[in-house]
């Protein structure tokens, strides 16, 4: 029994041949967060961006299920109203978001908002 000690695209010891990957395996798998996000989130048009993830995780803000409907509602209430980039406040939280893309950009609580200066946004929404 022969075993080819090559792995499939290689033509040979020091020769390479281009392997083209599937799409499918670039990509990253998703941490456990950004999948049980996700899957929180499926259904409802409401997205956040990888950074906002990554914010939302390190700043351990959690989500439950009714606060992404208020969020997701307060976002189609400011696309009725024209707005493009909008800071949405809620409870002790302030969510960037493209209004556009239905997505939130970046996410901070409480002490997090200091002093901190909001840029690049046409519009507030207060989330009651």
């Amino acid at each position: 029994m022969k075993i080819n000690r090559y792995l499939p695209g290689v033509a040979g010891p020091g020769k390479t041949k281009p392997v083209a990957v599937p799409a499918a395996q670039k990509q990253q798998k998703p941490s456990a967060f950004a999948g049980i996000l996700q899957e929180t989130l499926a259904g409802q048009e409401l997205k956040f961006s990888a950074h906002a993830q990554q914010r939302l995780q390190e700043r351990q803000i959690r989500l439950q299920t009714n606060d992404l409907e208020m969020i997701n509602r307060a976002l189609q209430r400011a696309e009725q109203k024209g707005a493009r980039s909008t800071l949405m406040l809620y409870q002790d939280l302030a969510l960037i978001a493209s209004v556009a893309n239905k997505t939130i950009i970046t996410a901070m609580k409480g002490d997090d908002m200091k002093e901190h200066v909001f840029t690049n946004i046409d519009s507030a929404v207060i989330i009651r």
